[in-house]
């Protein structure tokens, strides 16, 4: 919660319009979703969450290889090679959903036409030519996907993408190269043959591909079947390649913390805590020599002064209660998925049956996907409902609590108690017990 001017915004992300799903006959799903962290632990398992954390995450690689049957066929249910037939008749455009590729000579070769995606064209890509067909973003046709992802966008507070590989026989798609995301591979068909290597950018934060004379000998080699799962940090070098005697390999790449980094979410407070402290500090306001943005080597002074401003800076924010992000928090709730429950959207467009009332009991619904920021009345860019700011301590009440009344919020009218509730109910935000 961050502190700058007089509205507070309730922010819900909207639920964006979702494309015809993929018919078919799923599987009864063995993982958990009572919640994001059951979800989380049953797709790792056997392993603890806190296992994972704290010997894997940001460290090193983990490989989980199940003999599960049921396990294997509901990875399969995730998305096959024949799902791509249904999807290309639904309007697929190369770039945008699909890219064709095929390693070559340590080269990333990309077929990509510069029209729309025709599936007799693909698989004659697939089948002639050995490429790899890559797949964005499924969860926006397969439903369990999107209900698995959206679960993960809660338990990591990051947004969670997902890529398809279809690779053939014999084949790879790409060269050994590095991503700037936290990775999770799931083999849903046939097998894959993966390496792994030292990274040369730990905790990367950009993509690259690297040589392969020089990133030495892997340091983990193994071949995933369907219902095993792979995680290696940002950064780690991969490749992957199908074996001869299959027909194809497919795998999803379920990925998070892209940008989400300590040093990413200073650059994103910092604008603000200098903001505010420029305002009571007079120091702050007065202006830099004259010229200095005109010399070239003479920098001490301006280094100099710069180290006490963060100093004092640094000083400033151990006295702050509040730190106001100014696009990290917002990029997350506009673009995350919704609840995978609400489907169409339907049960957001109606509000529950039961009108609150002074004396009503009510509960704040969709936690998991409300923000609760304070923005200057000037800022235009907020989405969702806009309070004043004289509604923080009852918005809190409501956030922080299982159950309430309304006549308990913190609030100097029995009139702004009942108007908090039912702009909230109206949005279908609030559920009366």
């Amino acid at each position: 919660m961050s502190r700058n001017g007089t509205n507070a915004d309730v922010v819900m992300d909207g639920v964006p319009c979702k494309r015809m799903k993929v018919e078919a006959v799923d599987p009864v799903s063995p993982l958990n979703f009572d919640s994001p962290e059951a979800l989380f632990e049953s797709l790792i398992s056997p392993i603890k969450t806190e296992t994972f954390f704290k010997e894997y995450w940001e460290q090193r690689p983990l490989l989980i290889q199940r003999d599960d049957p049921s396990l294997a066929a509901y990875f399969q249910s995730l998305f096959q090679l024949t799902d791509l037939k249904h999807l290309c008749r639904q309007g697929m455009y190369y770039g945008r959903d699909i890219n064709v590729c095929r390693c070559v000579n340590g080269r990333k070769k990309v077929l990509n036409k510069s029209s729309k995606v025709h599936y007799l064209q693909l698989r004659k890509d697939f089948d002639q030519k050995r490429a790899t067909i890559q797949f964005h973003q499924p969860q926006r046709f397969k439903d369990e996907l999107w209900k698995i992802q959206e679960k993960l966008e809660c338990f990591f507070g990051s947004l969670v993408g997902s890529n398809v590989y279809i690779t053939p026989s014999e084949s790879q798609g790409l060269p050994p190269h590095y991503d700037d995301i936290e990775v999770f591979i799931l083999q849903l068909e046939g097998k894959k043959h993966w390496r792994l290597y030292q990274p040369t950018v730990p905790l990367a934060r950009e993509y690259n591909v690297e040589p392969e004379d020089k990133i030495g000998a892997p340091t983990h080699e193994f071949t995933l079947k369907p219902g095993d799962l792979l995680y290696f940090p940002r950064g780690t070098i991969h490749q992957a390649d199908t074996p001869p005697g299959l027909a194809h390999s497919t795998h999803v790449t379920i990925s998070t913390y892209q940008n989400n980094s300590w040093g990413d979410f200073l650059l994103d407070v910092i604008p603000g805590l200098l903001f505010d402290t420029a305002k009571k500090e007079i120091k702050f306001r007065t202006g830099i020599p004259r010229q200095l943005l005109m010399q070239v080597d003479d920098t001490a002074v301006s280094t100099e002064r710069l180290s006490g401003f963060l100093r004092l800076l640094a000083d400033q924010l151990e006295g702050t209660r509040d730190l106001r992000s100014s696009e990290m928090k917002k990029d997350f709730i506009r673009s995350r998925l919704p609840p995978y429950y609400l489907g169409d959207g339907s049960s957001l467009s109606i509000p529950d049956g039961r009108y609150p009332k002074l004396n009503s009991k009510v509960k704040l619904r969709f936690k998991d996907y409300i923000v609760m920021t304070v923005e200057t009345d000037k800022d235009t860019s907020a989405l969702g409902l806009r309070f004043s700011l004289s509604y923080m301590d009852a918005l809190k009440q409501l956030w922080s609590s299982e159950i309430i009344s309304v006549k308990e919020l913190k609030l100097n009218t029995d009139a702004e108690k009942e108007n908090l509730v039912l702009a909230l109910w109206t949005e279908c935000l609030v559920e009366v017990i």
